[in-house]
């Protein structure tokens, strides 16, 4: 089976506008930054919780506070993902209890990571709110998790899939549709 690519669904001004636009958004619905944090989900989700902080830090002079949050350990499919997964630092240097929390991630799929980020994020402490936003939701839920800030609603098949490439860690900014097909 190979990876073929279909179509680029943002480049890196699109991207940067669909950020923007999240973080007036998350601005908006938590009537200002106050008690408010991000927590993007390593790798990805944590960059993007980077630039939508800068974005917000735009708006609101005070800006918010930003965590980082490793879920490899707490992930469902552990035994299947590797034989011994690589633990990232989850790196959250303030309370997260009762605060209004965004947890940050790229994509929006079946639901399983967001749960366990939550099952991460409650061994710290019990938050006030916690909401969700995805550059991309690309639906195909296997659990009741909905996001509440989406850069971008893809529907795919199941033999398709959403790859985002940020320049912190692919040196390159575009989101694709590529496929899976056999040889």
């Amino acid at each position: 089976m190979k990876i073929v690519e279909k179509t680029e669904l943002m480049n890196a001004s699109e991207m940067d506008r669909t950020l923007i636009r999240m973080a007036y958004e998350i601005v908006e619905r938590n009537n200002g930054v106050e008690n408010l944090a991000l927590i993007g989900v390593v790798r990805r989700g944590f960059y993007l919780a980077q630039r939508l902080a800068m974005n917000i830090s735009k708006v609101e002079p005070r800006g918010v506070e930003i965590g980082k949050l490793d879920i490899n350990l707490y992930r469902d499919d552990l035994s299947t993902v590797a034989e011994r997964p690589v633990v990232q630092n989850t790196e959250i240097p303030f309370s997260i209890v009762d605060r209004n929390l965004v947890i940050v991630d790229d994509v929006l799929y079946t639901g399983r990571t967001v749960r366990s980020a939550l099952d991460a994020l409650f061994e710290k402490g019990r938050p006030r709110r916690v909401h969700l936003g995805v550059l991309i939701d690309r639906g195909h839920r296997e659990l009741p998790i909905e996001a509440q800030f989406i850069g971008k609603h893809v529907p795919t098949t199941d033999r398709e899939i959403i790859e985002v490439k940020l320049r912190e860690v692919d040196g390159m900014e575009k989101v694709l549709l590529v496929e899976r097909v056999d040889d």
